[in-house]
This record gives C-alpha cells, sequence and structure tokens, in this order.
C-alpha cells in the first residue's frame, strides 16, 4: 500500500489497468491512466503524451513512475512528471504489484480445500469434485479479483472471499441448527464459480462476452448445472435445487435491484445472503479506509460517503 499526502512527489511501480487518450483544448493529447499498487488504484494524468509511448505505455504494462499527488472529486490523482516502463533489472513483478499484503494464494486453496470435507452429502460432493477438479477453472479462481472495481478487486481476490465466506459459515452455522449445513457450505463454495468465465484475466480484466451477455450468476447456475447433469444427478434433485436458489438469491431481495433472480425464500438462501454481503462490504469498506485522504469518503459499492477514521489511522502510523 502507498501511503499518499496531498502535494507530496512519489516515485513507486505500478501496473497499468486501464489507459483512455483525450485531447485537451490546446490541441495536444494526453492519457488517463488507472494504476494499481496491490489492493490500491490511483488515477493518474500524463500531459502532452507522444505518439512514441501511447505504443509503450498500455494495459497490463509495468511502469515506474514519479508524479505529485493531488486530489479530485475526493479521490487520489497522480500528476506524472516521469515515467518508464520496468525493465528486467527492476526488482519488481506484475505478482507483486496485483496481490495484496498477506494474502497467499496457496495457503487459501489448502484452506478451501480442507473445508470442502465439510460437505457430507454425496450429492453436493459429487458436484463439487466434478467443478474443483477442472485445471482451467481452479487456475482462474485462484487468481482472478471477486470483481473490478467493489470488493476484493486484487489478485486471487474472488478465492479470499470465497474462504472467508465458508470460514464465516461454519462459524456461525452451530449457532442455528435448524440451517441445512450441506446446503450453506456447497452454496459458499460455488456460488461465484461463474466468475471464472466473467472475467478475461487476473492482470487487468474485463468483462468477458459471456459474462457482459449472461453475469455471473447466471453462469455460476450453468456451471452447477453441467456439473450435476455429469454427476448423473437429476434436475429436480431437492439438494441441487436449494443450492441453486442459495445462488440465484445471493444479492437478497430482488426489489432491491441488486442482482438476485429471486428473492430468498429458505432459511439457507437469507443466512447466506448476509454472511456474502456481510464479507463483501466489509472488505469494500477496508479498501476505502485504506486509501481514503478525507474523513468521509465515497464508497462505489455503498453509494454513499464513509467514515474513513482518519484520526486513528495518523495515530497508529
Amino acid at each position: 500500500m502507498v501511503r499518499l499526502q496531498e502535494g507530496e512527489t512519489i516515485t513507486t511501480f505500478f501496473v497499468i489497468k486501464e489507459r483512455e487518450i483525450k485531447r485537451a483544448a490546446n490541441g495536444s493529447e494526453y492519457a488517463n491512466f488507472s494504476l494499481q499498487k496491490n489492493d490500491q488504484i490511483i488515477r493518474a494524468k500524463l500531459w502532452d503524451i507522444t505518439d512514441e509511448q501511447k505504443g509503450q505505455f498500455l494495459r497490463k504494462a509495468i511502469v515506474k513512475v514519479e508524479g505529485k499527488v493531488g486530489a479530485y472529486r475526493g479521490k487520489w490523482q497522480l500528476t506524472i512528471h516521469r515515467i518508464r516502463l520496468a525493465t528486467e533489472d527492476d526488482p519488481i513483478t506484475v505478482g507483486d504489484l496485483i496481490s495484496k499484503e498477506g494474502v497467499q494464494r496457496e495457503e487459501l486453496w489448502q484452506d478451501l480445500r480442507y473445508m470442502m470435507e465439510e460437505v457430507t452429502s454425496k450429492t453436493l460432493q459429487s458436484i463439487i469434485k466434478q467443478l474443483y477438479s477442472q485445471k482451467e477453472l481452479r487456475e482462474r479462481l485462484t487468481t482472478i479479483p471477486a470483481s473490478q472495481h467493489y470488493h476484493h478487486t486484487y489478485y486471487a481476490g474472488l478465492l479470499d472471499h470465497i474462504v472467508h465466506v465458508t470460514q464465516s459459515a461454519i462459524s456461525l452455522l452451530p449457532l442455528y441448527p435448524n440451517v441445512n449445513k450441506n446446503i450453506v457450505i456447497a452454496t459458499c463454495l460455488l456460488h461465484d464459480l461463474g466468475k471464472t468465465e466473467t472475467f478475461t484475466e487476473a492482470i487487468a480484466p474485463e468483462y468477458s462476452l459471456e459474462g457482459e451477455y449472461m453475469g455471473h450468476i447466471a453462469l455460476s447456475l450453468e456451471l452447477v448445472q453441467d456439473a450435476a447433469k455429469e454427476a448423473g444427478i437429476e434436475r429436480g434433485n431437492h439438494e441441487l435445487l436449494a443450492v441453486k436458489h442459495c445462488i440465484a438469491s445471493q444479492y437478497g431481495d430482488t426489489s432491491q435491484g441488486y442482482g438476485s433472480t429471486v428473492s430468498p425464500k429458505t432459511a439457507e438462501a437469507v443466512f447466506f445472503q448476509h454472511i456474502k454481503q456481510l464479507n463483501a462490504t466489509l472488505q469494500a469498506l477496508e479498501s476505502v479506509q485504506e486509501a481514503a485522504h478525507e474523513t468521509w469518503t465515497y464508497s462505489p459499492m455503498l453509494k454513499r460517503k464513509v467514515y474513513t477514521n482518519l484520526d486513528k489511522r495518523s495515530k497508529e502510523g
């Protein structure tokens, strides 16, 4: 995490997530960048960009930037003074720049494998194994972010989200003995697998053709149904339907407009919806707080300003 202060000049490495070429009023061209370092994304502007620079500073490129920190509409922005491509001699890799400090992909994967054993239903076990045995799905699951802009936006963010949602469920389920553990844990493991087909890559993810057309909920349901068919499970199987219902209603009541295709109608769906949203919302708040330079900062996920507790952070620093 790059700790920023308005007016300071910083020199550090970033990966370019997005780039847009614009034309100024005087006719010269400039570039707007979205630059990433770990789970922080900052806007940056390079004035009077040359044709050579336009050919160099593309999406996914690693760059060393010297720039002055400013604020624009409540967010940090860099005015770039100098910029160059990283070289083989620079001690930096793309993995260093798109990972979140403390998030260990291998450890998370091992945690997830252990938690799969919590599902004792043979029907649901067969679906989980059918999907997680697919090498390409597993590779994408363990590298892509959970979203582009809202929560868990870093390398292996989707894996981090699934692991923590599952851990939360395992911890809380003993307090609710009437909630079916197999349905909930299976849902935790399966609910976002459609994102492996929604995003194009881990470094600078964009929506795939399938992602734009269908959305990740529909794609998750298709993957689960295909796996069930491969395992010889009938479409009307009650456990299969219960898990698909939880996936379809994961964003709560349809009247809220967050993306559910049906409102939660079972105890398991209500339980899952709340632990998923708790994890996503708190992580989004954490990201806003870490990058904030004002006491109240806008959260894109919550669509309102949130308290960032800058006084406490400054004392800790």
